[in-house]
């Protein structure tokens, strides 16, 4: 391996790292870092990239930050960057937690330490909030009636209906799936009456 892959794995590595052990809230809140990290500072990946990674590191079993990472690190550095990510995502939790529960009984009690995480949960709220906005800004960039009209439904059906999470996904993935079939559908009409209308002139 060269040096250049080297130190985009250290990159990659160190980048997790930092916003593992220093982010808390939650998958989205990590994703939120990692977008600012990876695809505004770094320029490694697009945008849509990122909202994509995110909507499968949601989709997949296990922890969206995780996940997250892994599909980050393998975009930069392929399977030696997957690999790295696990490693830069689960030590900062791993190294925290293991402090936390040998000083729980102290910390359980302490009044400070109770203010203290209630504002990383105002702080928490705020990012995921961030987070949202940011990954409905890039889908109303399609332009589309479908996906204006998919958001507002969706936090309708889960805030309001309480419809389970996985059935939500699988509704609009089938209906982007239709989408897509339909679209391939009209296309194929279209090239084929043009290839009929040269014929006709020929």
């Amino acid at each position: 391996m060269g040096g250049d892959f080297m130190k985009i794995i250290f990159e990659i590595f160190l980048s997790i790292f930092k916003i593992g052990a220093f982010t808390f809230g939650g998958g989205y809140v990590i994703v939120t870092l990692m977008k600012k990290k990876f695809v505004d500072e770094l320029n490694w990946m697009t945008e849509e990239e990122m909202l994509n990674f995110t909507a499968i590191a949601q989709s997949s079993p296990g922890a969206v930050a995780v996940n997250a990472s892994i599909l980050v690190g393998y975009r930069a550095a392929g399977i030696p960057g997957a690999l790295i990510s696990i490693l830069g995502t689960s030590l900062p939790p791993l190294i925290i937690l293991s402090v936390i529960s040998f000083f729980y009984a102290a910390f359980r009690s302490n009044a400070v330490v109770s203010e203290v995480l209630k504002g990383m949960q105002a702080g928490a709220a705020v990012l995921i909030a961030e987070t949202a906005v940011d990954m409905c800004r890039t889908v109303w960039k399609e332009r589309t009636l479908l996906f204006d009209l998919m958001i507002p439904g969706i936090f309708a059906a889960c805030f309001i209906g309480k419809w389970n999470a996985a059935l939500v996904l699988i509704l609009c993935a089938g209906l982007c799936m239709l989408r897509a079939w339909l679209r391939r559908e009209k296309a194929e009409v279209t090239v084929a009456e043009v290839k009929t209308g040269e014929r006709g002139e020929q």
